[in-house]
């Protein structure tokens, strides 16, 4: 009789647990692949949910205005539980955070598609035009992103998204132009000319928009 212990009851409790982990993990050529997918489908489940509370987030500013926003607003704008809210964004500041990054990476993504857009045929000064007027046509988002903005100015945390797009629409304005002084007039009147759009009882068209912007990035001489 085997000792208490012995390598034939040990190698049969070991064997057991081999089956049991081929079991559960099921394989596929010798490989455990059930784990996988089942933590992509939650990873990816978990982006949608945050990403439906950012665009929640952005249209209760446009509607209520930043003040408007809180984890409960949030929540019910997006059919989701106000436990859902807290647990993707601690706070609300992290929520207006992470709507300005939001909408700062779409404006931005734009703006670098047209700058690096090939030449041939393309009029990229009015087609920067036809973007401005098409933001005032959308004007609720675009007053959000300028509240959004607007609480930069008290929050310098939130300052890094609206440097990057500074910064792009300073290389946009570098197309035509290597004098700094009319990258930085162009940069500042840019984001002025939405605003007066938003102020306006009847904003520019787009060939006005694109007489402006002719005027601050003119041909190169």
């Amino acid at each position: 009789m085997p000792p208490p212990c012995s390598t034939s009851s040990g190698g049969g409790r070991i064997r057991r647990i081999v089956v049991v982990i081929v079991i559960v993990a099921g394989s596929d050529n010798g490989r455990a692949t059930l784990n996988v997918p089942v933590t992509d489908g939650r990873r990816v489940k978990g982006e949608r949910r945050r990403q439906a509370l950012i665009e929640a987030t952005v249209r209760v500013i446009q509607r209520d205005g930043a003040s408007g926003v809180t984890h409960r607003t949030v929540a019910r704008e997006a059919g989701v539980p106000n436990t859902a809210a807290t647990y993707y964004f601690h706070s609300v500041d992290a929520l207006l955070t992470a709507a300005l990054v939001s909408c700062m990476d779409e404006d931005i993504e734009r703006i670098r598609r047209l700058t690096l857009a090939a030449d041939d045929g393309i009029d990229k000064r009015r087609m920067l035009a036809a973007l401005m007027a098409a933001a005032i046509d959308g004007s609720g988002r675009l007053l959000a992103e300028f509240e959004l903005c607007l609480l930069a100015v008290r929050k310098p945390e939130l300052r890094r998204s609206t440097r990057r797009w500074t910064e792009t629409l300073a290389d946009f304005a570098r197309l035509f132009t290597d004098d700094p002084i009319r990258v930085k007039l162009f940069v500042n009147a840019y984001d002025g000319l939405l605003l007066q759009g938003l102020l306006s009882d009847e904003p520019a068209t787009v060939d006005e928009f694109e007489l402006m912007v002719r005027e601050l990035l003119p041909d190169p001489t």
